[in-house]
Protein backbone atom coordinates (compact mmCIF):
# COMPACT_ATOMS: atom_id res chain seq x y z
CA UNK A 1 0.00 0.00 0.00
CA UNK A 2 1.02 3.55 -1.21
CA UNK A 3 2.28 6.75 1.60
CA UNK A 4 -0.77 7.99 -0.39
CA UNK A 5 -3.13 5.41 0.40
CA UNK A 6 -2.12 5.49 4.12
CA UNK A 7 -1.62 8.65 4.80
CA UNK A 8 -4.39 11.04 6.65
CA UNK A 9 -5.45 13.83 4.33
CA UNK A 10 -5.32 17.39 5.34
CA UNK A 11 -8.58 18.98 5.41
CA UNK A 12 -8.90 23.01 5.09
CA UNK A 13 -12.01 23.31 6.62
CA UNK A 14 -14.57 26.24 4.88
CA UNK A 15 -11.20 26.39 2.41
CA UNK A 16 -9.64 28.33 5.03
CA UNK A 17 -6.25 29.83 3.78
CA UNK A 18 -6.17 27.77 0.49
CA UNK A 19 -6.00 30.14 -2.61
CA UNK A 20 -8.31 28.89 -4.83
CA UNK A 21 -7.36 31.10 -8.12
CA UNK A 22 -5.55 34.50 -9.18
CA UNK A 23 -7.34 37.80 -9.25
CA UNK A 24 -6.43 41.83 -10.42
CA UNK A 25 -9.84 42.83 -8.79
CA UNK A 26 -8.58 43.80 -4.73
CA UNK A 27 -6.41 42.27 -2.24
CA UNK A 28 -5.75 42.82 1.79
CA UNK A 29 -2.31 44.30 1.61
CA UNK A 30 -0.69 42.52 5.52
CA UNK A 31 1.90 44.98 5.46
CA UNK A 32 -0.06 47.98 5.63
CA UNK A 33 -3.14 46.40 6.81
CA UNK A 34 -4.98 47.81 3.92
CA UNK A 35 -7.94 46.53 1.71
CA UNK A 36 -7.03 47.55 -1.75
CA UNK A 37 -9.21 47.92 -4.92
CA UNK A 38 -7.30 47.52 -8.02
CA UNK A 39 -4.32 48.73 -5.99
CA UNK A 40 -6.03 51.87 -4.43
CA UNK A 41 -6.37 51.57 -0.50
CA UNK A 42 -10.02 51.40 0.00
CA UNK A 43 -9.97 53.80 2.71
CA UNK A 44 -8.53 56.68 0.43
CA UNK A 45 -10.80 55.98 -2.38
CA UNK A 46 -14.38 56.31 0.52
CA UNK A 47 -12.66 59.77 1.56
CA UNK A 48 -12.23 60.95 -2.29
CA UNK A 49 -14.31 59.09 -5.20
CA UNK A 50 -17.89 58.41 -5.66
CA UNK A 51 -19.81 54.96 -5.90
CA UNK A 52 -19.94 55.61 -9.49
CA UNK A 53 -16.38 56.35 -10.12
CA UNK A 54 -15.50 53.39 -7.79
CA UNK A 55 -17.77 50.83 -9.75
CA UNK A 56 -15.84 51.23 -12.77
CA UNK A 57 -12.86 51.16 -11.00
CA UNK A 58 -13.52 48.21 -10.01
CA UNK A 59 -14.82 46.38 -13.66
CA UNK A 60 -12.18 48.75 -16.01
CA UNK A 61 -9.23 48.15 -13.76
CA UNK A 62 -8.89 52.18 -13.58
CA UNK A 63 -10.27 54.84 -12.16
CA UNK A 64 -12.43 56.71 -15.10
CA UNK A 65 -11.53 59.86 -17.14
CA UNK A 66 -14.20 62.66 -17.07
CA UNK A 67 -15.57 61.70 -19.77
CA UNK A 68 -16.19 57.88 -19.31
CA UNK A 69 -17.64 58.97 -16.04
CA UNK A 70 -20.27 61.44 -17.50
CA UNK A 71 -21.03 58.97 -20.14
CA UNK A 72 -21.76 56.23 -17.60
CA UNK A 73 -23.71 58.29 -15.14
CA UNK A 74 -25.71 59.35 -17.84
CA UNK A 75 -26.29 55.59 -18.87
CA UNK A 76 -26.56 54.27 -14.83
CA UNK A 77 -29.53 57.66 -14.14
CA UNK A 78 -31.36 56.26 -17.34
CA UNK A 79 -31.87 52.71 -16.50
CA UNK A 80 -33.05 53.33 -12.49
CA UNK A 81 -36.47 52.61 -13.47
CA UNK A 82 -37.81 49.50 -12.57
CA UNK A 83 -39.92 47.59 -15.40
CA UNK A 84 -43.37 47.17 -14.67
CA UNK A 85 -42.84 42.95 -14.27
CA UNK A 86 -40.42 43.46 -11.95
CA UNK A 87 -42.62 45.56 -9.78
CA UNK A 88 -45.34 43.28 -10.10
CA UNK A 89 -43.01 40.68 -9.01
CA UNK A 90 -42.23 42.28 -5.94
CA UNK A 91 -45.53 43.24 -4.96
CA UNK A 92 -46.79 39.83 -5.51
CA UNK A 93 -44.60 38.51 -2.89
CA UNK A 94 -45.75 38.73 0.58
CA UNK A 95 -44.32 42.08 2.95
CA UNK A 96 -43.14 39.58 5.29
CA UNK A 97 -40.99 38.24 2.73
CA UNK A 98 -36.98 38.54 3.65
CA UNK A 99 -35.60 41.48 2.10
CA UNK A 100 -32.96 39.56 0.55
CA UNK A 101 -35.15 36.96 -1.02
CA UNK A 102 -36.92 39.92 -2.77
CA UNK A 103 -33.56 41.28 -3.97
CA UNK A 104 -32.51 37.34 -5.16
CA UNK A 105 -36.86 37.42 -6.90
CA UNK A 106 -36.57 40.72 -8.64
CA UNK A 107 -32.81 40.07 -10.37
CA UNK A 108 -34.18 36.49 -11.11
CA UNK A 109 -36.96 38.74 -13.31
CA UNK A 110 -34.72 41.11 -14.55
CA UNK A 111 -32.38 38.24 -15.98
CA UNK A 112 -35.56 36.51 -17.17
CA UNK A 113 -36.37 39.68 -19.07
CA UNK A 114 -33.10 40.27 -21.03
CA UNK A 115 -32.93 38.80 -24.21
CA UNK A 116 -28.69 38.39 -24.14
CA UNK A 117 -29.15 36.93 -20.50
CA UNK A 118 -27.63 33.41 -21.49
CA UNK A 119 -24.45 35.28 -23.64
CA UNK A 120 -21.44 35.55 -21.55
CA UNK A 121 -19.52 37.83 -24.44
CA UNK A 122 -17.79 40.75 -22.36
CA UNK A 123 -20.06 43.43 -23.85
CA UNK A 124 -23.24 41.54 -23.07
CA UNK A 125 -21.51 41.28 -19.29
CA UNK A 126 -20.32 44.25 -19.03
CA UNK A 127 -23.94 46.02 -19.63
CA UNK A 128 -25.53 43.64 -17.44
CA UNK A 129 -23.34 44.63 -14.78
CA UNK A 130 -24.28 48.49 -15.41
CA UNK A 131 -28.16 47.82 -15.47
CA UNK A 132 -27.72 45.63 -12.12
CA UNK A 133 -26.20 48.62 -10.68
CA UNK A 134 -28.71 50.58 -12.17
CA UNK A 135 -31.82 48.91 -10.75
CA UNK A 136 -31.08 47.14 -7.15
CA UNK A 137 -31.10 50.77 -4.98
CA UNK A 138 -34.99 50.97 -6.47
CA UNK A 139 -35.80 47.33 -5.78
CA UNK A 140 -34.11 47.66 -2.41
CA UNK A 141 -35.92 51.08 -1.64
CA UNK A 142 -39.35 50.26 -3.32
CA UNK A 143 -39.52 46.97 -0.90
CA UNK A 144 -38.66 49.08 2.65
CA UNK A 145 -41.66 51.27 1.19
CA UNK A 146 -44.03 48.88 0.48
CA UNK A 147 -43.49 46.97 4.13
CA UNK A 148 -44.94 49.97 5.48
CA UNK A 149 -48.16 50.87 3.26
CA UNK A 150 -45.58 53.27 1.09
CA UNK A 151 -45.74 54.40 -2.26
CA UNK A 152 -43.27 53.79 -4.54
CA UNK A 153 -41.07 56.49 -5.34
CA UNK A 154 -39.69 57.40 -8.62
CA UNK A 155 -35.65 58.16 -9.46
CA UNK A 156 -34.31 61.54 -9.73
CA UNK A 157 -32.42 61.69 -12.85
CA UNK A 158 -30.81 64.98 -11.12
CA UNK A 159 -29.07 63.17 -8.49
CA UNK A 160 -26.65 61.10 -8.14
CA UNK A 161 -26.44 57.34 -7.04
CA UNK A 162 -26.15 57.70 -3.39
CA UNK A 163 -28.43 60.66 -3.39
CA UNK A 164 -31.04 58.91 -5.45
CA UNK A 165 -31.24 56.11 -3.34
CA UNK A 166 -31.82 57.59 -0.07
CA UNK A 167 -34.66 59.74 -1.86
CA UNK A 168 -36.27 56.62 -3.23
CA UNK A 169 -36.01 55.21 -0.07
CA UNK A 170 -36.69 57.95 2.39
CA UNK A 171 -38.96 60.30 0.07
CA UNK A 172 -36.58 63.03 0.72
CA UNK A 173 -33.20 64.31 0.52
CA UNK A 174 -31.28 64.13 3.17
CA UNK A 175 -28.77 66.59 4.41
CA UNK A 176 -24.97 66.52 2.59
CA UNK A 177 -23.49 64.58 5.74
CA UNK A 178 -25.82 61.89 5.67
CA UNK A 179 -25.66 61.26 1.86
CA UNK A 180 -21.35 61.10 2.31
CA UNK A 181 -21.61 58.54 5.07
CA UNK A 182 -23.27 56.85 3.24
CA UNK A 183 -21.71 56.97 -0.01
CA UNK A 184 -18.70 55.96 2.38
CA UNK A 185 -20.30 52.43 3.22
CA UNK A 186 -21.25 51.83 -0.26
CA UNK A 187 -17.87 51.96 -1.20
CA UNK A 188 -16.69 50.32 1.65
CA UNK A 189 -19.06 47.79 1.01
CA UNK A 190 -18.31 47.18 -2.73
CA UNK A 191 -15.93 44.57 -2.90
CA UNK A 192 -13.40 42.22 -0.68
CA UNK A 193 -11.97 39.72 -2.74
CA UNK A 194 -12.60 35.70 -2.39
CA UNK A 195 -15.54 36.14 0.52
CA UNK A 196 -17.91 33.47 0.55
CA UNK A 197 -20.58 35.11 -1.81
CA UNK A 198 -18.05 36.37 -4.25
CA UNK A 199 -16.53 32.71 -4.51
CA UNK A 200 -20.28 31.51 -4.82
CA UNK A 201 -20.56 33.60 -8.06
CA UNK A 202 -17.49 32.64 -9.17
CA UNK A 203 -18.38 28.87 -8.88
CA UNK A 204 -21.51 29.29 -10.65
CA UNK A 205 -19.98 31.03 -13.45
CA UNK A 206 -17.24 28.18 -14.03
CA UNK A 207 -19.79 26.20 -14.74
CA UNK A 208 -20.51 28.86 -17.51
CA UNK A 209 -24.20 29.30 -16.54
CA UNK A 210 -24.95 33.44 -16.78
CA UNK A 211 -24.28 36.14 -14.74
CA UNK A 212 -28.30 36.70 -13.08
CA UNK A 213 -27.61 33.10 -12.07
CA UNK A 214 -24.44 33.79 -10.21
CA UNK A 215 -25.63 36.65 -9.25
CA UNK A 216 -28.70 35.08 -7.67
CA UNK A 217 -26.69 32.55 -6.00
CA UNK A 218 -24.45 35.49 -4.39
CA UNK A 219 -27.70 36.77 -2.52
CA UNK A 220 -27.92 33.85 -1.15
CA UNK A 221 -24.70 33.36 0.20
CA UNK A 222 -25.13 36.87 1.36
CA UNK A 223 -27.98 36.48 3.19
CA UNK A 224 -26.36 34.41 6.12
CA UNK A 225 -25.62 35.81 9.33
CA UNK A 226 -22.20 34.46 9.02
CA UNK A 227 -21.36 36.85 5.98
CA UNK A 228 -24.05 39.81 4.92
CA UNK A 229 -26.12 39.16 7.16
CA UNK A 230 -24.06 40.56 10.24
CA UNK A 231 -24.67 44.30 9.98
CA UNK A 232 -28.54 43.38 11.04
CA UNK A 233 -27.52 40.94 13.68
CA UNK A 234 -25.50 43.65 14.83
CA UNK A 235 -28.41 45.77 15.43
CA UNK A 236 -30.33 42.63 16.91
CA UNK A 237 -27.94 42.47 19.38
CA UNK A 238 -28.05 46.50 20.55
CA UNK A 239 -31.76 45.54 20.57
CA UNK A 240 -31.55 42.87 23.26
CA UNK A 241 -28.68 45.05 25.34
CA UNK A 242 -31.69 47.60 25.50
CA UNK A 243 -28.99 50.54 27.24
CA UNK A 244 -25.53 51.08 27.72
CA UNK A 245 -25.62 49.64 32.04
CA UNK A 246 -26.40 46.28 30.57
CA UNK A 247 -23.34 45.53 28.37
CA UNK A 248 -21.05 44.39 30.80
CA UNK A 249 -23.73 42.00 31.91
CA UNK A 250 -24.61 40.80 28.58
CA UNK A 251 -21.60 40.13 27.07
CA UNK A 252 -20.66 38.03 30.37
CA UNK A 253 -24.05 35.94 29.72
CA UNK A 254 -23.24 35.56 26.07
CA UNK A 255 -19.61 34.77 25.97
CA UNK A 256 -20.49 32.03 29.21
CA UNK A 257 -23.30 30.03 26.80
CA UNK A 258 -20.67 30.76 24.40
CA UNK A 259 -22.45 32.95 21.82
CA UNK A 260 -21.13 34.10 18.96
CA UNK A 261 -20.98 38.02 18.94
CA UNK A 262 -21.94 39.48 15.60
CA UNK A 263 -20.25 41.73 14.27
CA UNK A 264 -16.74 40.80 15.50
CA UNK A 265 -13.66 38.79 13.96
CA UNK A 266 -12.67 38.62 10.41
CA UNK A 267 -11.10 35.46 8.54
CA UNK A 268 -8.52 37.49 6.17
CA UNK A 269 -7.15 40.57 8.72
CA UNK A 270 -4.67 39.95 11.32
CA UNK A 271 -4.34 43.12 13.14
CA UNK A 272 -7.84 44.62 12.58
CA UNK A 273 -10.60 45.00 9.87
CA UNK A 274 -9.06 47.90 7.53
CA UNK A 275 -12.25 49.24 7.10
CA UNK A 276 -13.51 50.01 10.63
CA UNK A 277 -11.74 52.89 11.19
CA UNK A 278 -13.35 54.93 8.18
CA UNK A 279 -16.90 53.19 8.80
CA UNK A 280 -16.63 54.24 12.80
CA UNK A 281 -16.09 57.70 12.06
CA UNK A 282 -19.20 57.93 9.99
CA UNK A 283 -21.33 55.81 12.43
CA UNK A 284 -20.08 58.69 15.08
CA UNK A 285 -20.68 61.43 13.10
CA UNK A 286 -24.41 59.92 12.16
CA UNK A 287 -25.56 58.78 15.89
CA UNK A 288 -23.57 62.08 16.79
CA UNK A 289 -26.32 64.07 14.27
CA UNK A 290 -29.46 62.15 15.36
CA UNK A 291 -28.96 62.76 18.80
CA UNK A 292 -28.00 58.76 20.10
CA UNK A 293 -25.43 58.57 23.09
CA UNK A 294 -27.44 55.45 23.63
CA UNK A 295 -26.32 53.90 20.61
CA UNK A 296 -22.78 55.17 20.55
CA UNK A 297 -22.03 53.53 24.35
CA UNK A 298 -23.41 50.85 23.62
CA UNK A 299 -20.92 50.48 20.33
CA UNK A 300 -18.20 51.90 22.35
CA UNK A 301 -18.75 49.41 25.53
CA UNK A 302 -19.26 46.51 23.75
CA UNK A 303 -16.20 46.79 21.35
CA UNK A 304 -14.08 47.69 24.66
CA UNK A 305 -15.36 44.42 26.00
CA UNK A 306 -15.13 42.13 23.47
CA UNK A 307 -11.45 43.28 23.15
CA UNK A 308 -10.46 43.12 26.87
CA UNK A 309 -12.33 39.84 27.12
CA UNK A 310 -11.54 37.98 23.88
CA UNK A 311 -9.02 40.13 21.83
CA UNK A 312 -11.31 39.90 18.95
CA UNK A 313 -11.97 43.00 17.14
CA UNK A 314 -15.10 44.94 15.09
CA UNK A 315 -15.37 43.85 11.40
CA UNK A 316 -16.74 46.55 8.93
CA UNK A 317 -20.62 45.15 9.83
CA UNK A 318 -20.22 46.45 13.43
CA UNK A 319 -20.48 50.65 12.66
CA UNK A 320 -22.36 50.39 9.97
CA UNK A 321 -25.54 48.91 11.26
CA UNK A 322 -26.21 51.47 13.89
CA UNK A 323 -25.04 54.33 11.07
CA UNK A 324 -28.11 51.98 9.03
CA UNK A 325 -30.44 52.21 11.83
CA UNK A 326 -29.92 56.41 12.74
CA UNK A 327 -30.20 57.37 8.73
CA UNK A 328 -33.68 55.69 8.28
CA UNK A 329 -33.28 52.32 6.80
CA UNK A 330 -35.26 49.04 8.30
CA UNK A 331 -32.82 46.47 9.97
CA UNK A 332 -34.16 44.14 7.75
CA UNK A 333 -32.70 46.21 4.61
CA UNK A 334 -29.11 46.30 6.06
CA UNK A 335 -28.07 43.52 4.05
CA UNK A 336 -29.84 44.19 0.63
CA UNK A 337 -28.22 47.71 1.10
CA UNK A 338 -24.64 45.31 0.85
CA UNK A 339 -26.04 44.18 -2.01
CA UNK A 340 -26.11 47.11 -4.03
CA UNK A 341 -22.83 47.62 -3.10
CA UNK A 342 -21.00 44.07 -3.59
CA UNK A 343 -22.96 43.35 -7.06
CA UNK A 344 -19.96 45.76 -7.98
CA UNK A 345 -17.70 43.29 -7.26
CA UNK A 346 -19.79 40.15 -7.72
CA UNK A 347 -19.96 41.19 -11.30
CA UNK A 348 -16.22 41.71 -11.81
CA UNK A 349 -15.49 38.84 -10.16
CA UNK A 350 -17.90 37.12 -12.83
CA UNK A 351 -16.27 38.78 -15.81
CA UNK A 352 -12.65 38.02 -14.56
CA UNK A 353 -13.89 34.19 -14.50
CA UNK A 354 -15.42 34.34 -17.38
CA UNK A 355 -12.62 35.60 -19.15
CA UNK A 356 -10.12 33.14 -17.82
CA UNK A 357 -12.49 30.26 -16.53
CA UNK A 358 -11.69 26.77 -15.20
CA UNK A 359 -14.61 24.89 -13.99
CA UNK A 360 -14.93 24.42 -10.16
CA UNK A 361 -14.65 21.42 -8.65
CA UNK A 362 -13.24 20.54 -5.63
CA UNK A 363 -12.32 16.97 -3.84
CA UNK A 364 -13.71 15.62 -0.96
CA UNK A 365 -12.79 13.01 1.89
CA UNK A 366 -15.07 10.56 2.05
CA UNK A 367 -15.86 9.29 5.70
CA UNK A 368 -18.90 7.35 5.38
CA UNK A 369 -19.78 3.37 5.29
CA UNK A 370 -17.12 1.20 3.46
CA UNK A 371 -18.32 -0.45 0.45
CA UNK A 372 -21.00 -2.72 1.04
CA UNK A 373 -23.47 -5.25 -0.92
CA UNK A 374 -27.17 -4.59 -0.79
CA UNK A 375 -29.18 -7.05 0.82
CA UNK A 376 -31.24 -9.75 -1.01
CA UNK A 377 -34.53 -8.49 1.71
CA UNK A 378 -33.98 -5.22 0.35
CA UNK A 379 -34.81 -6.46 -3.23
CA UNK A 380 -37.86 -4.79 -4.87
CA UNK A 381 -39.95 -7.16 -6.81
CA UNK A 382 -40.14 -5.58 -10.75
CA UNK A 383 -43.05 -7.15 -11.86
CA UNK A 384 -46.13 -4.82 -11.51
CA UNK A 385 -50.22 -5.65 -11.74
CA UNK A 386 -51.39 -3.56 -14.32
CA UNK A 387 -55.43 -3.48 -14.90
CA UNK A 388 -56.92 -2.63 -17.97
CA UNK A 389 -59.66 0.07 -17.62
CA UNK A 390 -62.45 -0.32 -20.19
CA UNK A 391 -64.39 2.94 -20.50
Amino acid sequence: MSNSETAEPHIFKGLAGVPVDVTAISMVNSDTNSLLYRGYPVQQLAARCSVEQVALLLWDGELPSAERLTAFQVEERSNRALADSVRRAIDDLPVTTHPMDVCRTAVSIIGANDPDAESNDPQHNNRKARHLFAQLPAIVAYDQRRRHGLPLVEPRSDLNYTENFLYMTLGELPVPEVVDAFRISLVLYAEHSFNASTFTARVITSTLSDMYSAVTGAIGALKGALHGGANEAVMYTFDEIGTPDRVDAWLDDALAHKRKIMGFGHRVYKNGDSRVPTMRAAMVSMLERFHRPDLLEISTRLEAGMKERTGILPNVDYPTGPAYHVMGFDTATFTPIFVTARVIGWTAHIMEQTASNALIRPLSVYVGAPEREVPLSAEVSQVTKVTKVTE
